[in-house]
């Protein structure tokens, strides 16, 4: 028992790590481009997921035959990954990163409410009470409209919550395609190659191209794909199937902390005091569910 939460701890560790690299990796993606907006927002989003089924190519090797549910729940987690994808790295353009990653992991109230009415997941009162402060957490971050960074928060704001729903729907999906017979490897191979096909046409919607930027936007590309992506996004998709869904969200909440702290450090984006206030608030709340989650387990 030990080594398996030792394993779960150190995966889940590497995971927020990792994924806290995003939104740095796409602001420098963009500094460096000198291009903004929606239409290169997208470019970002089906490079990452592209690159990251590239190299998940060899996977299908070992393909079996899965019930055709459980590869409809891939589908469905690859589509909703591409929906979480272009609203979150769109809002990077509007708003500031410490608002955009902590809205966006609002995940742990629509995961609990979508697990309690799908699974008959009822979470503990706990989990409760820590989903409800960490919600006012987000809220505080997600109406500060003091911070300089970001051109117009409100609609940041609001397309960084609808990555969040997508994001859920997405940690779910996977969870359901994993429990009816995909291994990990698979699962993600073809949630990823569905979540790139889907985006990867959207960018010439908005007049944008795949090619004439400088060779660092395509390294900071790279690196989308093999941190957050195969690395961080892997880490929790394997975890879903050894911890509640709801736990697993709400330690995903810590991704913000990790991006803030690197914001700082590289842009001196410092996130104002409302925003500061909301993100203690909602580490409280994280702390609450997951004390309380733990207490019941044992």
């Amino acid at each position: 028992m030990r080594s398996n939460t030792l394993t779960l701890a150190i995966v889940l560790t590497i995971g927020i790590l990792s994924v806290s690299t995003a939104a740095i990796l796409i602001r420098l993606a963009t500094t460096v481009s000198g291009v903004s907006g929606v239409g290169f927002s997208l470019v970002l989003a089906a490079s990452r997921l592209s690159i990251a089924a590239l190299v998940l190519v060899p996977t299908w090797r070992s393909f079996q035959t899965a019930s055709p549910s459980a590869t409809k729940f891939a589908i469905g987690a690859g589509i909703s990954l591409a929906v979480h994808f272009a609203t979150w790295i769109s809002s990077l353009s509007y708003t500031s990163i410490a608002a955009s990653t902590t809205l966006v992991t609002t995940n742990p109230l629509w995961v609990a409410l979508l697990s309690w009415a799908w699974f008959r997941e009822k979470p503990t009162r706990a989990t409760f009470w820590g989903i409800g402060i960490a919600m006012i957490g987000g809220i505080l971050i997600g109406f500060d409209q003091t911070s300089r960074d970001g051109s117009n928060p409100l609609l940041g704001n609001g397309l960084a919550i609808v990555g969040a729903w997508a994001a859920s729907l997405y940690l779910l999906l996977g969870r359901e395609a994993q429990r009816q017979g995909l291994n990990v490897k698979i699962y993600v191979t073809i949630a990823y190659s569905v979540a790139a096909i889907v985006l990867f046409p959207l960018p010439f919607l908005f007049a944008s191209s795949y090619i004439g930027y400088p060779i660092l936007t395509y390294v900071y590309i790279a690196l989308m794909a093999v941190f957050p992506q195969l690395i961080g996004h892997t880490s929790f998709n394997w975890s879903m199937r050894h911890l509640p869904p709801t736990i697993v969200t709400l330690i995903i909440l810590l991704e913000p902390v990790g991006s803030t702290i690197f914001a700082i450090a590289l842009f001196q984006e410092i996130p104002g005091t409302q925003v500061i206030a909301g993100a203690l608030v909602l580490l409280i709340g994280v702390a609450i569910a997951i004390l309380g989650n733990s207490a019941k387990v044992s």
